[in-house]
């Protein structure tokens, strides 16, 4: 085999970079490490998990204090971004990606978890204040900007009101929720790729529940 003729098939198995100008950042929240995997508060890692399955991409460039994808998604220029810097100071990865960047709050997405929520239903906003989420909390504070479309993922509610909040976010999704936390997840991908096309109000009414 020729020279030419092994560098033809490696290209061939190589999938096309994306290229032109980003026009979205695709914010999944989370805790990094494998003793937070499947927590409800990794939701938003979840999330972002799915979309890369769905897209054959994967997660795992280092960059903005964060794990990354540069993919394309519905003809988009799209980052995935998972921060690796605890979920209480996400802000710092948002905030150094959409500088590098040079993009506004509006192109970014940020996918998390919510206990106001069952497991299984997801919610869009156009944008909103942090609901006393941390994650948001950080992301509102190093942004100057709470005007970011995001998708919240239901993760239930505590079970009883003296249960510690940290011990419930930070604790496993059970078994029989499984079939519910991975419709959220796809239709939080469906949602996804209706809103960098700008149809933020398609996504709502099929999506929140």
């Amino acid at each position: 085999m020729s020279l030419d003729s092994i560098f033809e098939k490696l290209a061939q198995g190589r999938k096309p970079q994306p290229t032109g100008p980003v026009e979205y950042v695709i914010c999944g929240l989370g805790n990094p490490g494998t003793q937070y995997e499947n927590t409800r508060h990794n939701a938003g890692f979840m999330a972002i998990d799915t979309l890369a399955a769905e897209l054959n991409v994967k997660v795992d460039r280092l960059k903005f204090k964060s794990l990354y994808a540069d993919t394309v998604i519905e003809g988009k220029r799209c980052i995935l971004l998972k921060p690796s810097t605890y979920m209480n100071n996400s802000g710092e990865a948002v905030r150094d990606v959409l500088d590098f960047y040079k993009l506004s709050a509006e192109n970014l997405i940020v996918l998390y978890d919510d206990i106001s929520l069952d497991v299984g239903r997801t919610r869009i906003r156009r944008k909103g204040s942090d609901g006393g989420h941390n994650g948001i909390k950080s992301i509102i504070y190093l942004t100057g900007k709470d005007n970011f479309p995001r998708v919240k993922i239901g993760v239930g509610a505590k079970p009883h009101p003296d249960f510690p909040l940290a011990d419930w976010v930070l604790s496993p999704f059970k078994k029989d929720e499984g079939e519910a936390l991975e419709k959220s997840l796809e239709n939080t991908a469906k949602a996804v790729r209706l809103m960098v096309q700008g149809n933020i109000d398609k996504a709502m009414n099929l999506y929140n529940s």
